[in-house]
């Protein structure tokens, strides 16, 4: 009785903002010119959807629970069900709060038949991982792979990028070089990337050469390193020749990243800039983070990751800010004071305009930045 009457207050208090909603639309309408009537506002519309969305909840729980079983209702139960091997899955290992944060979703990935072909979802991991459903639950079936096996891949991280070497089906181009074909700064054109981390070109730059002659200069040694949203893994392909393992986090937004990093022999880690990295603590001996980490990430969140590198890095290590871009106030007044906590020694430091068409409307700068982390006392 008193669910029925709740519901039919809601009812009511919905007619009477659609009425209001209705005459004020009206009323503003026949004051104003037809041609161009003024805009609804924002809050009388919320309100409204608020009501109804309150309405629609209450009413598929009144029918879900008066209404006999039928097959309709039987494959909505179905569809928000666990699939079995989540529920399995749920018992031997946990699972990211993320995840249950998006149970539709979730179901779908989890949504398989044991131990046969996966299924081609792979946009479907993508979106998961970046709602913060990371790791994935694990799953009990046998991985795609392309229909053929190459006979030999190439030594040289700069050399093209075999075809048939990975499956494409989700992305608009088909093959390597047609991404090579694209724009530049996504990281498929081997001539290009070649080029790239070697020359000065501007303040902005620190060629390889120069980062482990400075490192040799203060008698630290760069072995080991993390490149945060590192691409194809140019930086880390860079650093091999000098003998230094580099491990590249990347996801596979619009273009494969993750195999071409592979394909290269280096390593990938699809692992989203938003979780915790993956390494143990301090024992690397430098972190890149390049244009991934910019100005659009929420400043909390910019600071959960700083000191997170800062937890993976060993003492007299390197955090290297490589063309990290921002507004110019936002710089001086939010990213540099945010940098400064880590108490970082200023090795390089090097602010310069933005000239492409987004950094001159903005107003933006980039920031290049060398910093070495100190010992603990």
């Amino acid at each position: 009785m008193g669910f029925t009457m709740g519901l039919n207050l809601l009812l009511l208090m919905a007619m009477v903002a659609t009425n209001i909603l209705s005459l004020y639309h009206l009323s503003t309408t026949i004051q104003s010119k037809p041609s161009s009537p003024p805009p609804i506002p924002d809050h009388l519309i919320h309100q409204l959807s608020t009501i109804r969305a309150t309405i629609t909840h209450l009413t598929s729980l009144q029918s879900s629970s008066k209404t006999p079983p039928s097959s309709s209702s039987s494959a909505s139960a179905a569809a928000t069900t666990p699939p079995s091997d989540l529920l399995i899955y749920t018992h031997i290992s946990p699972i990211a709060s993320s995840c249950k944060d998006n149970p539709l979703l979730l179901h779908k990935y989890m949504n398989y038949t044991p131990f046969s072909l996966c299924p081609n979802d792979s946009p479907l991991a993508e979106d998961l991982i970046l709602r913060g459903c990371h790791p994935l639950p694990r799953r009990r079936c046998f991985s795609r792979t392309p229909s053929s096996t190459p006979t030999s891949l190439p030594t040289d991280p700069f050399s093209p990028l075999p075809e048939k070497t990975a499956l494409l089906t989700h992305f608009s181009c088909k093959s390597f070089s047609c991404f090579a074909g694209l724009k530049p700064e996504m990281g498929f054109d081997m001539r290009i990337e070649k080029t790239r981390f070697l020359t000065y070109k501007s303040d902005l730059d620190l060629p390889i050469s120069q980062l482990m002659q400075l490192a040799k200069q203060a008698k630290s040694v760069i072995r080991l390193a993390l490149d945060i949203g590192g691409g194809t893994g140019t930086f880390a392909a860079h650093m091999k020749l000098h003998n230094v393992t580099v491990v590249t986090t990347t996801m596979n937004l619009g273009a494969p990243y993750n195999e071409a990093v592979a394909i290269r022999g280096l390593v990938p880690l699809h692992a989203p800039l938003q979780q915790r990295l993956p390494v143990f603590d301090g024992v690397v001996d430098l972190v890149r983070c390049g244009h991934a980490v910019n100005r659009w990430i929420p400043v909390v969140a910019m600071e959960f990751l700083l000191f997170d590198v800062d937890r993976v890095l060993r003492g007299g290590g390197y955090l290297l800010l490589d063309h990290f871009f921002s507004k110019k106030l936002d710089l001086e007044k939010v990213f540099t004071p945010l940098i400064g906590k880590l108490g970082y020694k200023k090795v390089k430091w090097a602010v310069a305009n933005k000239t492409d068409s987004s950094g001159v409307k903005n107003g933006e700068v980039y920031l290049t930045a060398l910093l070495q982390k100190p010992l603990t006392k």
